[in-house]
């Protein structure tokens, strides 16, 4: 068995490498690619996807994963020979199902689709991006067509790097539970006086604002010498290996908080993908083990630790010192009410902690609805706006900052993606409540601009295992438990309820 484990190691290591490879040219196309590289791109995306697609479905792979199966049940379930074997099944069986052509003309499709959606949203044009998002929808139909499901939603979430064993039918009634409890909230709060956040919206000079979202990461414990930083429309991380990993983000000269905390936001993500073992390395266990738990990561670093009062003791008379002009008359009372600022606003990505989640159901509905054929591509512009106003009473006056505003439609498929945002919310309030249990010294760390038992605690339960554990595995080794929305709520209720005084 060993000589066939070894065998089947070789050969995952060369379907991770095609798999990095291509990482490199997504990763460029967003960074620093000239707009007259997109066709070839897409070829070349395409021609290495395809590549390790065929890698991973030829026969030899099926024969291997059936002559260890019986070594991997005589295993204990945590080990890593059985982790590896159970997760290159996973990836095994969702592959065979999917014609290796259809992937190469999915991903030749997005690669450019995205350079139409970099043109089209600046200049507010959804006509131009409209056709290849309406062949999204029909491709990301078709995918889900491969596959056995009760709603067409359900092959596409449980994708093996999105969120394996989430439904619609699971999803849906977790995010109206969810949203009652929100909504009365969110109309409790924004009754109130809003907080003052002027001092956001400011000249701050991009390269003092790039500074020191850096060593403020760094400092949190993102490693540089096994990452960078650099520039992007939509803040990403992206993963070469476990000593390579990149996040970017936006600078906007006119409002702070979207680099200082797209740039923590991302981190997050990336320390989770660091934190992998080293032995795990060139294998499918490395990395995250959903995008739900990856978001809870990014959330938790962003959210919970990078909105405190107390990160902000330590952090606040540092950024003074950058911005004396700007800031040296703002007290930190001033400057933390404004960084947790609830408004309705069109941004997804720049909404607040009440509100975010009503954004994030806006799109899980939409998706369902686009794939069921309930909702026409040529009429989502009219129907975000109409849901906005219903669910925030606001609408957005362009396509820009409304269904153009995230590039994940114009990447990847329609469907499987939004939900992890959520999920990934209510899951950092379960992970970060058990790590002070574990340690009620954090929050006196924090304020110290400490930050290491805090990582060294999410590195031993979270972040070492990689992808060996699915999500509700996880959850229950780490909190005892499911997924509960109650620690979320009970931190958005405790938090908000004394900044506003309810």
């Amino acid at each position: 068995m060993e000589n066939k484990l070894a065998e089947l190691e070789t050969r995952l290591a060369e379907i991770k490498d095609l798999e990095s490879a291509a990482y490199v040219l997504h990763w460029d196309q967003n960074v620093y690619m000239p707009p007259g590289g997109a066709a070839a791109r897409g070829r070349q995306i395409a021609t290495l996807t395809r590549l390790g697609h065929e890698k991973m479905v030829a026969p030899d792979v099926g024969r291997l994963l059936d002559a260890l199966q019986p070594y991997a049940e005589s295993l204990p379930y945590d080990s890593d020979e059985a982790g590896l074997i159970r997760v290159a099944r996973r990836l095994y069986e969702e592959k065979s199902r999917v014609p290796p052509q259809f992937t190469a003309e999915f991903y030749d499709h997005t690669a450019a689709t995205l350079e139409v959606w970099k043109e089209a949203r600046p200049v507010d044009d959804f006509a131009k991006v409209r056709p290849y998002l309406e062949k999204t929808l029909d491709l990301s139909r078709q995918y889900a067509g491969y596959f056995d499901y009760e709603h067409i939603a359900d092959p596409l979430i449980g994708r093996p790097t999105q969120d394996p064993g989430m439904t619609v039918s699971i999803i849906r009634p977790l995010f109206a539970e969810l949203r009652d409890q929100l909504v009365p909230l969110v109309q409790a709060i924004t009754a109130k006086p809003p907080a003052d956040d002027a001092c956001l919206h400011q000249h701050f000079a991009e390269e003092e604002q790039w500074d020191f979202g850096i060593e403020v990461i760094k400092r949190v414990g993102y490693d540089l010498e096994r990452g960078r930083q650099d520039k992007a429309p939509h803040p990403f991380t992206i993963e070469f290996s476990i000593g390579d990993v990149r996040i970017t983000t936006r600078v906007d000269e006119h409002y702070l908080g979207s680099a200082l905390f797209g740039t923590l936001h991302e981190a997050g993500h990336a320390m989770y993908e660091q934190g992998s073992r080293a032995d795990f390395e060139g294998t499918p266990l490395a990395g995250g083990t959903s995008m739900g738990v990856h978001e809870s990561q990014s959330r938790l670093w962003e959210n919970l630790v990078g909105r405190s009062r107390g990160f902000w003791r330590h952090f606040y008379p540092k950024l003074q010192a950058v911005f004396p002009d700007q800031l040296a008359n703002v007290t930190l009372d001033t400057f933390y009410r404004a960084i947790n600022k609830v408004e309705r606003s069109l941004l997804r990505v720049e909404a607040d902690e009440v509100t975010y989640n009503l954004h994030v159901m806006l799109r899980f509905d939409f998706e369902c609805q686009l794939l069921e054929g309930s909702l026409a591509v040529r009429d989502l512009p009219e129907a975000w706006r109409a849901r906005m106003s219903a669910d925030l009473g606001i609408a957005p006056p362009n396509d820009r900052d409304g269904v153009m505003q995230d590039i994940h439609w114009y990447t990847d498929y329609i469907g499987g993606m939004f939900q992890c945002y959520t999920l990934g919310n209510i899951m950092s309030a379960q992970f970060f409540d058990a790590a002070l249990q574990a340690h009620p010294e954090i929050e006196g760390e924090m304020e110290n601009g400490e930050f290491g038992t805090l990582h060294r605690w999410l590195i031993d339960n979270i972040y070492q295992h990689g992808h060996k554990f699915t999500a509700p595995e996880l959850l229950e080794g780490v909190v005892g438990g499911p997924m509960r929305i109650a620690p979320y709520i009970h931190y958005l209720r405790e938090k908000y309820g004394e900044l506003y005084e309810l």
